[in-house]
């Protein structure tokens, strides 16, 4: 029987070269080869993921993987997983205590690549920022800290929370503990912070806000109720060249108890006379009413007078004593320009050296008699001169 196929078909099938199982087998797989990636730049080239190149001082964020002893492995994307060691590790270790495995942690590269060829960390700058966030937010919530006592200066006691130096200033003391917080070198005590300032790398804590934290309440709701303006009653506390301190006793509007906030009535507040030292006075101890003048908001201490629970002695001072007038006085002072004469309380008339005579023999206490030569209120002057009561030896 003829065959089927055609020339063509012949020509065809003469013109294909036979391929051998073996060689297909090869083909395949050289074109699968052909097709993947060959390199990990052509593996990383092929997904959407990226390694992180890390460099000196760049911050990175990565996740703990890994928590030892004396080390902290953390992915942070890096052909190699970097590590929290040596140093860097005990610099941080309290920061270190509370991170768990899988938490998200940003750290600063400080060596590329070690021998290992691992990145070294440093947690110091999250662990200052986890200092600085607690201290924040123990100011604002007023909550109670151990403290440990390192170091005594002049100004107060120096301190250790949390891993971190404070001061406790000497003010900040209980009345129990202000004069003997020395003593607290070496032990621990409760306080709250008062003042976070991390720009200026200050810490200040106080002991008597915990020890004394009803009266100080009390004080500050105190504070709130005084009125500028207002006179009350209150101790003297205190007595220095200066000035007087008063204990002011504040009526708790709704209640029947009284507040305690302290003040200072400046010696140029004490009287209208002119004051040498305030404990000419008052002592101790004294009961005295007193006049607010102001709040002074940094402090929270009040501005107080004892002087003008009464009117200015100079108000009206012309239509007392008229130009001519004859007065008796006491000398209250002797200087070497003049004699100052008191006409009235908180009323100093000046006698001037020029009108007096050099031997003029006058002291403080003598009663002597004087005319008004001019008087000027504005700038609380008097001008005095002599009379005499004896006639001259000349004239006689």
């Amino acid at each position: 029987m003829p065959s089927a196929h055609t020339k063509d078909d012949a020509d065809l099938t003469s013109a294909t070269p036979a391929v051998s199982p073996e060689e297909k087998t090869t083909e395949t797989k050289s074109s699968k080869k052909g097709n993947a990636p060959q390199t990990m730049e052509e593996l990383l080239a092929s997904t959407d993921y990226t390694f992180v190149v890390p460099q000196k001082g760049a911050a990175v964020t990565g996740v703990i993987t890994d928590k030892q002893k004396k080390m902290l492995m953390v992915d942070i994307g890096a052909k190699t997983e970097g590590i929290v060691a040596d140093k860097e590790y005990e610099a941080a270790a309290e920061y270190i205590d509370e991170l768990e495995v899988g938490q998200d942690i940003e750290a600063i590269v400080i060596s590329a690549e070690n021998n290992q060829g691992q990145v070294l960390l440093s947690l110091k700058r999250a662990a200052q920022d986890a200092r600085w966030d607690y201290f924040t937010e123990a100011y604002e919530n007023g909550t109670v800290l151990e403290a440990k006592g390192v170091d005594v200066n002049k100004g107060g006691l120096i301190v250790v929370v949390n891993g971190t130096r404070g001061f406790v200033p000497s003010s900040q003391f209980s009345k129990d503990l202000v004069g003997s917080f020395q003593t607290l070198k070496g032990k621990k005590l409760d306080v709250k912070a008062i003042e976070v300032d991390r720009e200026k790398n200050r810490l200040i804590f106080s002991e008597r806000h915990v020890s004394e934290a009803q009266e100080i309440a009390q004080k500050e709701e105190a504070l709130e109720q005084v009125e500028i303006g207002t006179n009350y009653e209150g101790v003297v506390s205190g007595v220095m060249h200066f000035g007087l301190f008063i204990t002011v006793e504040v009526p708790i509007k709704g209640s029947d108890t009284v507040g305690h906030v302290e003040g200072l009535v400046h010696i140029s507040e004490i009287s209208w006379e002119k004051v040498t030292h305030p404990k000419e006075y008052h002592k101790v101890g004294d009961r005295v009413e007193v006049k607010v003048l102001g709040v002074d908001e940094k402090t929270g201490k009040l501005n107080l007078s004892i002087k003008q629970l009464g009117d200015d002695p100079w108000k009206g001072v012309e239509d007392r004593y008229q130009v001519g007038t004859t007065v008796t006085g006491t000398v209250s002072r002797v200087e070497q320009f003049g004699v100052f004469v008191n006409v009235e309380a908180g009323i100093d008339g000046l006698i001037h050296s020029s009108k007096l005579e050099p031997n003029h023999g006058l002291k403080k206490g003598d009663e002597i008699t004087v005319n008004v030569e001019s008087v000027d209120s504005e700038q609380r002057r008097m001008s005095l001169s002599l009379v005499l009561t004896e006639m001259p030896m000349e004239y006689r």
